[in-house]
């Protein structure tokens, strides 16, 4: 099978089948030297299950550069920086275990990771065990407290309208585009900390966040941020509430029936521009 090919549109089950397959063939079979050194028995346990799975994209060093890595876009992550996108601790700190065990869980949209449940939990655990044997921020550095979220408020008119107010003043339009379509000024410009292109999150299209689908998982976005990405956190910028009034507009930018965009209609409430002050409709 190509190596552009890992990963293939088909039900489940076999789109898994094919992923281990791969990434058995490219981890065990090509001989990639078992790492030596003060490991734990989870560790070791993790490091099997690594080098069986993992290795063909994440690379033996767990830099990301792995056999398959320049037929994938986005590239695999590089656990040597310690830097994670999806946390629920505050920017510039290291995820717990459990974040990094939710990840596995879930996979990444729009991405070639996949979902690891069909492995124990046990395994999952021994899997995040090793991969934070790749940087020494986990011997020099705690996790982050989680943050904390507040209970979600009702959506009312006047809450969505707020949240567009956000919207521009927090300028969010300059990466993901007046009508969210991650089509802002800014975004042909925007790089990731290897300084490789990254796209703007697209509302328009629907599709799931890399980091859950949920109100509370959209919040727990603009409050922790994507390390690693120009996606900052806006923690020392809104209050909470505020971050509930933006969760509710940008539902609004969505091409889904929900609450907000039916709210939004009835407002007549439309994208406005402020580099002209106008408004459009969206498309």
């Amino acid at each position: 099978m190509p190596k552009k090919t890992i990963f293939l549109s088909m039900p489940a089950l076999v789109f898994l089948g094919s992923i281990l397959a791969v990434a058995q063939n490219s981890g065990v079979a090509s001989g990639y030297p078992v790492r030596k050194g003060d490991l734990t028995e989870q560790q070791r346990t993790g490091e099997g299950l690594y080098r069986r799975y993992c290795i063909g994209c994440h690379g033996d060093k767990g830099d990301g550069n792995g056999e398959n890595a320049p037929y994938i876009d986005p590239k695999p992550r590089d656990f040597t920086l310690a830097q994670f996108k999806c946390r629920s601790t505050p920017t510039g700190t290291l995820p717990l275990d459990s974040d990094l065990i939710h990840s596995l869980e879930r996979g990444l949209r729009g991405s070639n990771m996949p979902s690891w449940l069909p492995l124990s939990s046990e395994n999952r655990e021994d899997l995040v065990a090793y991969i934070k044997t790749f940087s020494p921020r986990w011997k020099t550095e705690k996790p982050g407290a989680p943050i904390e979220i507040p209970p979600e408020p009702e959506v009312t008119a006047d809450r969505v309208k707020a949240g567009q107010q956000l919207f521009q003043k927090l300028e969010c339009w300059k990466c993901h585009g007046v009508e969210g379509r991650g089509d802002g000024p800014s975004a042909p410009t925007l790089t990731d900390s290897k300084d490789r292109p990254i796209p703007p999150y697209d509302f328009s299209q629907g599709h799931k966040f890399k980091c859950g689908v949920t109100d509370e998982d959209l919040f727990r976005i603009f409050m922790t941020g994507l390390d690693g990405t120009p996606m900052p956190s806006f923690a020392d910028n809104v209050k909470p509430d505020e971050a509930w009034e933006l969760v509710f507009y940008l539902r609004t930018l969505q091409p889904m029936k929900t609450k907000e965009k039916a709210i939004a209609k009835q407002l007549g409430l439309k994208p406005i521009n402020p580099e002209t002050n106008s408004s459009s409709a969206p498309q």
